[in-house]
């Protein structure tokens, strides 16, 4: 209705590529539990993705024959992740990370003039003031996403990935729901320390289309948010340390 465009993953469906050796299949008791969370925070004012299909597919989770119907289908404007980019950082892709950066933000980030020759600042700048505006919406309704690497950030800052999350009942900055996190490391109070260290990857990723000067501008707006005075030549060393560190804060 508003002209926009939404794209749609099917989940739990079988083996892809990237199953993990698994069989790919849904278990019914998190589909049904995703499709409610997704719809309370779409009606809670948080963006996110959301369920749009429970079409039938059958299996068995313990392979003891008791068979079951799930699967969800999630929809969202771009299923684009911080990782889809630095992903193709690791690789040496760059010719094919500057088309696909090229396309997210002729796409999706209308403010941002595909023509610009400071597009990719602009378009960082608005992923880092996304972000932050959506742990800060997280925070307020007291949900913790379980898993939140660079996967599962959207670069269109909306909640995916619906794994081991939960709502705190009474507060606690040391609410884990995720049972595998041992080290705590993706608990509640964390959410903010983890999303820069996110967003720093995402700088990593963007940095080698940029100019010197652009590059050099990066720098000072990391320095100013950790106050950092002067110019030193151990900078960029102490950002990245302070961020790693701030991982286990």
């Amino acid at each position: 209705r508003r002209g926009e465009r939404w794209e749609l993953q099917l989940k739990g469906s079988g083996k892809t590529p990237y199953s993990w050796n698994g069989d790919g299949k849904a278990v019914l008791h998190p589909s049904v539990w995703e499709f409610l969370c997704s719809e309370a925070m779409h009606y809670l004012g948080i963006p996110t993705s959301r369920a749009a299909s429970d079409n039938d597919v059958w299996g068995d989770q313990f392979y003891n024959g008791n068979i079951k119907k799930k699967e969800v289908m999630d929809t969202f404007q771009n299923n684009f992740r911080i990782g889809s980019l630095e992903i193709l950082a690791h690789s040496g892709e760059l010719d094919i990370k500057k088309r696909l950066l090229g396309f997210i933000i002729q796409e999706h980030f209308p403010s941002v003039a595909p023509s610009d020759s400071d597009r990719y600042l602009e378009f960082f700048s608005s992923v880092v003031s996304e972000t932050a505006n959506l742990i800060a919406l997280w925070m307020s309704v007291g949900f913790a996403h379980g898993v939140c690497n660079t996967g599962n950030f959207s670069l269109l800052s909306i909640t995916t990935n619906y794994g081991p999350f939960g709502f705190m009942d009474s507060y606690d900055p040391n609410f884990v729901p995720n049972m595998s996190d041992d080290e705590g490391r993706y608990k509640i109070g964390n959410q903010a320390n983890v999303g820069l260290f996110n967003l720093n990857k995402l700088l990593q990723a963007v940095k080698p289309l940029l100019d010197p000067r652009q590059k050099q501008l990066f720098t000072e707006l990391f320095k100013t948010k950790l106050g950092l005075l002067g110019d030193c030549e151990d900078d960029n060393y102490l950002i990245a340390f302070l961020l790693k560190v701030s991982l286990f804060c």
